[in-house]
């Protein structure tokens, strides 16, 4: 077998067999098949497309190209949750710890920055100290003492998706729904989870941006958990505008934090409320959503919520005074604030190219190795249906590297649409399958 052959084939539009795509993601994990070659596989297969029978072993490769964890030894239930990726999304932050607090363990292996969006783990590594690279061992034991733990990919559990992974984002694969799934579904069966809620994000600002392609791999991505006998659900969520008011690494972690201290307004609270009350149903620790979601507002207005993060961040290494004091965390030394030009409503947002201003000013990585600046973020003052009058704040810019300012600002003066009339209403929950 010749990796020309699969990728010639790919490329008519022919189809690969199971054992075809086994052989060519064994190979590319053990190194006997270099990036140029999976590279051009993966733009194959995203230009013609895959079937559903090679979707699936993908999945059944990836995820066996590790090892599938067993975590018996807890006695609570286990679950996780799962974002496809969007503008200002750090609610795993937030469910995380606040799911926890509930009596439920929460093992949670997240990824970094993806094209335009933010990655959990680059925003956890804001906090000072904060190790995501642990050892299973490690990934057990604080599981077993405080209900969570937030890791990247270690070696053993699907390291094919971590290669493909980092290859996807330099290669303008990403948003392709059997990637996606093969991806996303790989890292979180091979967690030992009892359940698994997925949030797919649609509209300008997410990797699908038509509601039917989001609600097309949502169902597989169901589809896919289900038959390797997971509790699933998926809710298809709001991205026509970023998620709460804050986008960048540093500011995003202290937006979480200030929700974990009990502020409950505003749409990342609100998001937070549903998929944590959706984590303790498909767990099996609450029957129903109501009560359940009461449970998760209650952890947060307390306080447990916020108090099982600072257990995690401990002995996760991390400086646990974040919690009382988010000034620790990273913001630019800079700040430039962009005002509106006249009256009118905010009718819509550039939410895509919102995410790509926050990464191309230091956010984002455009090789492997490079380091990102966890101080770049955004302030958004005007959201979608926010009336504004000239000299009102639009957006306030906060970074380190002065040069790029002019056309930041020109990027950022374009994303804010505004008209005379209000946008049409758009739910932040638009479905649930």
């Amino acid at each position: 077998m010749r990796v020309q052959d699969l990728i010639e084939r790919k490329r008519d539009g022919g189809a690969l067999t199971p054992s075809e795509i086994g052989w060519l993601i064994q190979g590319y994990t053990a190194g006997r098949i270099p990036d140029y070659q999976m590279a051009a596989w993966l733009m194959a297969g995203f230009l013609r497309g895959l079937t559903e029978e090679e979707t699936l072993a993908l999945v059944e490769e990836m995820l066996r190209s590790g090892i599938v964890l067993d975590l018996a030894e807890l006695p609570m239930p286990k679950v996780d949750k799962h974002s496809t990726g969007g503008v200002g999304d750090k609610t795993s932050l937030v469910v995380a710890p606040a799911v926890a607090a509930c009596g439920v363990a929460v093992p949670m292996i997240s990824g970094r920055a993806l094209a335009h969006t933010g990655g959990t783990l680059d925003k956890l590594e804001a906090i000072p100290g904060f190790l995501t690279q642990l050892s299973l061992t490690q990934f057990r034991s604080i599981l077993a003492q405080c209900g969570l733990c937030l890791i990247g990919q270690t070696e053993e559990i699907a390291p094919a998706d971590r290669k493909l992974y980092a290859l996807r984002d330099l290669t303008a694969t990403v948003p392709f729904r059997p990637y996606m799934c093969a991806s996303i579904m790989s890292k979180k069966l091979a967690e030992g989870i009892d359940g698994l809620v997925l949030d797919v994000k649609t509209g300008n600002g997410a990797f699908m941006r038509q509601e039917e392609e989001a609600r097309a791999l949502a169902e597989l991505m169901v589809r896919v958990g289900q038959g390797m006998g997971k509790r699933v659900i998926a809710l298809l969520t709001d991205m026509d505008q970023p998620l709460g008011r804050w986008v960048g690494n540093g500011v995003e972690t202290a937006e979480a934090l200030s929700v974990l201290r009990g502020d409950l307004a505003g749409d990342l609270p609100a998001l937070c409320l549903e998929l944590g009350a959706r984590m303790l149903v498909v767990s099996g620790a609450r029957s129903g959503l109501d009560e359940a979601r009461e449970e998760i507002r209650s952890v947060l207005r307390s306080g447990a919520a916020l108090e099982r993060f600072r257990q995690g961040i401990e002995l996760q290494g991390g400086d646990p005074r974040v919690c009382d004091d988010p000034g620790i965390l990273p913001r630019g030394r800079f700040q430039q604030t962009i005002y509106a030009d006249r009256t009118g409503i905010v009718a819509a947002l550039d939410t895509t190219g919102i995410g790509r201003i926050v990464m191309d000013w230091g956010a984002g990585r455009t090789r492997l190795e490079d380091p990102i600046d966890l101080g770049v973020g955004l302030e958004l003052h005007a959201r979608r249906g926010d009336a504004v009058r000239p000299g009102d704040p639009l957006v306030t810019a906060w970074y380190n590297d002065p040069a790029p300012l002019g056309r930041m600002v020109a990027r950022l003066s374009a994303a804010w649409r505004i008209e005379e009339s209000p946008p049409a209403p758009r739910p932040l929950i638009l479905a649930e399958i």
